[in-house]
């Protein structure tokens, strides 16, 4: 059986998460990555520590069977250097698209292996994928924004 569309999932997760990796470094000061400021709730730094998290709970070890242990609370209590964050996104993105580069095209019709948000219930993998791809894209705009206010450069990644 082919894995082409599995193949597509591993690349457009690398894509986003090259994207994610991009912003964090494009941070004009450090310190930044972690600020909040009016009705932010979340830092970059902390949404960025989320994204991974996620992605390494639901792909990495949902569908690869990793060993990750997720501390969702440490996702948005930790801080750690510019370097270290780009490191995490980097093993992020090797694992997630490894493990997506592994599985058959079967896998996406069948219901998602794991245990899924309690508001999703029985979710097939195809849809999850999708889910997991938009709350990347989600967590990443809010990232671009919050660097664009934080008064740093402007390009596009």
């Amino acid at each position: 059986m082919s894995s082409q569309e599995c193949r597509d999932f591993a690349a457009l997760f690398g894509r986003e998460l090259d994207r994610l990796e991009g912003e964090i470094a494009q941070y004009s000061n450090e310190s930044k990555l972690w600020a909040v400021s009016g009705n932010q709730k979340n830092s970059a730094g902390n949404l960025a520590l989320h994204v991974c998290g996620n992605l390494m709970h639901y792909i990495a070890e949902g569908l690869g069977n990793s060993g990750y242990i997720r501390d969702r609370g440490a996702e948005f209590s930790e801080r750690v250097t510019r370097v270290e964050l780009i490191e995490r996104v980097c093993a992020c993105k090797m694992t997630v698209t490894e493990v997506l580069e592994t599985l058959d095209d079967s896998i996406l019709d069948e219901t998602y292996p794991a245990k899924a948000p309690e508001r999703m219930g029985r979710i097939c993998s195809r849809a999850f994928l999708l889910h997991l791809i938009w709350h990347l894209g989600w967590h990443l705009g809010q990232i671009y924004y919050h660097r664009l206010g934080d008064g740093g450069q402007t390009v596009s990644v």
